[in-house]
């Protein structure tokens, strides 16, 4: 069980997504993350504990940006450990965020897939960053050709 919440607005949406993130504190409270989108850069800040402890207000400064994803975790697979904190972010193909509640029953066989075919190399012992690599092999496989427009800064 994790929380999860996404926002795309005219404003910051840094506050929001805290204040977001301290009403589903109750679906996790192992790890705690944030992530912010300003144009072409993401800004990131997770690690393990309370929403109130993981940020404080230099933290908060430095998540800019109009759209946002944050999650807080509760562990069902992997370890503690503060690398498994989510958002997850890859960089290739475009940049890509993920923030996942649930399990891959087959977790295994895809990190192999994944370095068998892509040479990805997988951080962290989490599901949801398989899930991650797994989706932008896919993004990269079915867009080889095509053009991005960053034209809205996303």
């Amino acid at each position: 069980m994790c929380g999860i919440i996404g926002i795309v607005g005219k404003n910051p949406v840094n506050q929001l997504l805290y204040d977001g993130l301290l009403v589903l504190q109750h679906r996790g409270q192992d790890a705690a993350g944030i992530v912010t989108c300003d144009g072409n850069t993401f800004f990131m800040h997770k690690n393990n504990g309370l929403v109130k402890d993981v940020f404080q207000t230099r933290h908060m400064r430095s998540l800019v940006g109009n759209a946002g994803i944050a999650h807080v975790r509760y562990p069902t697979a992997g370890s503690s450990n503060a690398a498994e904190a989510q958002p997850f972010y890859v960089n290739s193909p475009f940049g890509i965020v993920l923030g996942h509640n649930g399990n891959l029953t087959n977790s295994e066989q895809l990190k192999s897939e994944m370095f068998r075919q892509d040479l990805r190399h997988i951080n962290t012992s989490s599901d949801s960053e398989v899930l991650l690599n797994v989706l932008a092999h896919e993004i990269e496989k079915t867009s080889r050709n095509a053009v991005l427009n960053t034209r809205y800064g996303f």
